[in-house]
């Protein structure tokens, strides 16, 4: 068994207001982007570690709206592969809610 010490545990913040003042800076987005794919591969098996996101109630809401759809579509592309109706359905839903986390956050989603 193998023990994680208190230095191997990166925890990840995620400041919605932050990267709204900086969002045409590129290694902004890019610690985002980081940060999301970081959150899924954790909500996939990967190891646990404290989570922060702030900002408005709103915003993270859409965040966390999101990020759960991109969970969704994951599982749906695993169990029933690309071409299966309830793949596309959860592609469509995933994009809708991409797309209101645009217009509400104001920022880009980094995956599409």
């Amino acid at each position: 068994m193998e023990l994680l010490n208190e230095e191997e545990i990166v925890a990840i913040e995620i400041d919605l207001d932050e990267l709204k003042k900086n969002k045409i800076n590129e290694s902004f987005l890019a610690m985002f982007g980081a940060g999301i794919k970081i959150i899924l591969d954790r909500m996939f098996g990967g190891s646990v570690a404290p989570l922060s996101v702030r900002g408005s109630i709103a915003d993270v809401n859409s965040f966390a709206r999101t990020l759960g759809r991109e969970k969704r579509y994951i599982e749906s592309t695993k169990k029933h592969g690309l071409d299966d109706p309830r793949t596309y359905k959860s592609k469509s839903k995933l994009e809708k809610a991409i797309a209101n986390f645009e217009k509400d956050t104001g920022l880009k989603w980094p995956f599409k």
